[in-house]
């Protein structure tokens, strides 16, 4: 008899143990990981950047203030506990455009590359 019930018991909590992992914890709607690991890695470039002399130190400050506005728009959206669809694509579209300045910003003719705050001048042909 024992064995009967210790099999009915093992069944049982094979069918029950994925319902209960199912009705786990829901997802935080205010969480943006894929947001802040895009923030980051713009970061990363603006830093690359300024190491590699392919930004100047007045470049970066103006990169670094335009991803402060962006981390600004998802602090408000975070605000109220949930950050909806339209706050989300608001984000994206100011992502993507500090992404562009910073590519356009790095491949400009404008180098800093012996790092002493001044703009490098151009290579000449002679």
């Amino acid at each position: 008899m024992k064995f009967k019930t210790a099999i009915a018991a093992v069944i049982v909590s094979a069918f029950a143990l994925p319902v209960l992992a199912q009705t786990g914890a829901p997802a935080n709607p205010a969480a943006t990981p894929g947001i802040d690991r895009r923030q980051a890695n713009q970061e990363k470039r603006i830093d690359q950047g300024v190491r590699s002399g392919e930004l100047t130190q007045r470049e970066a400050a103006r990169l670094e203030r335009g991803q402060d506005r962006v981390q600004k728009i998802e602090d408000k959206a975070k605000a109220d506990g949930s950050v909806t669809a339209q706050e989300r694509k608001r984000i994206h579209k100011a992502q993507d455009s500090q992404s562009r300045k910073i590519y356009r910003e790095k491949h400009d003719r404008q180098h800093d590359r012996n790092h002493d705050g001044r703009i490098d001048r151009p290579g000449r042909n002679k």
